[in-house]
């Protein structure tokens, strides 16, 4: 008995949410849906073929549509891309307990061996941190950076990369290289300059 009351709700459920399409397209079940429906029919005592019908038009219904306007397109496509190839030299960086904006400040002070005060620092950078004054801070307790006031102007706060800090740049410089290797390997050089070129364009035009 409680099989059968069970049943005739499912059956009540499934013809009420139906519609005349939905009912048109329940009659063409594929074999496969069809026999697993049969599979829970007989071990469960109950008809749920509506149901699966149901839910496999719900399901058919909500999927996204794509994208039509080209430059929302890109500007997603972007996205996805930087986030995908952040991440596994974020992980090669955290065995080593750097960020990526930690790692491109010593990238960026490495190329200025007489140091940079830190506004330019904070110009340089990839990704813009609120406070780089905390993040240096945190360079200079671990003895990657050195930081003195200049003589000249005594407001000026010049930083400087330690012989730490080179030592650990070049331990990473060629894991850091094979990863992008790994990425980036499978483009011709030749789309790898279109693709920078197409990139700094953008760049250039919202700098």
């Amino acid at each position: 008995m409680p099989a059968q009351v069970a049943e005739q709700s499912c059956r009540e459920f499934a013809s009420a949410n139906q519609t005349a399409g939905a009912r048109d397209e329940a009659v063409q079940v594929s074999r496969p849906r069809a026999a697993f429906s049969f599979g829970l029919r007989n071990h469960l005592g109950l008809d749920t073929c509506r149901y699966n019908d149901y839910r496999y038009h719900v399901r058919k219904t909500s999927k996204s549509k794509p994208i039509k306007n080209e430059p929302e397109r890109t500007f997603v496509t972007l996205l996805r891309v930087t986030d995908m190839l952040s991440r596994r030299p974020a992980q090669l960086l955290k065995k080593e307990d750097l960020s990526m904006n930690q790692y491109n400040v010593l990238r960026i002070l490495r190329g200025a061996p007489d140091g940079l005060p830190c506004g330019e620092i904070s110009n340089r950078m990839i990704t813009r941190d609120p406070d780089i004054t905390r993040l240096l801070d945190r360079l200079e307790k671990r003895g990657f950076i050195s930081r003195s006031r200049e003589s000249k102007d005594r407001r000026t706060v010049t930083a400087r990369l330690t012989s730490e800090g080179y030592a650990l740049l070049a331990r990473l410089d060629e894991p850091v290289q094979d990863t992008h290797r790994q990425q980036l390997g499978h483009l011709s050089e030749k789309r790898l300059r279109e693709l920078s070129d197409l990139l700094t364009a953008c760049c250039d035009r919202l700098a």
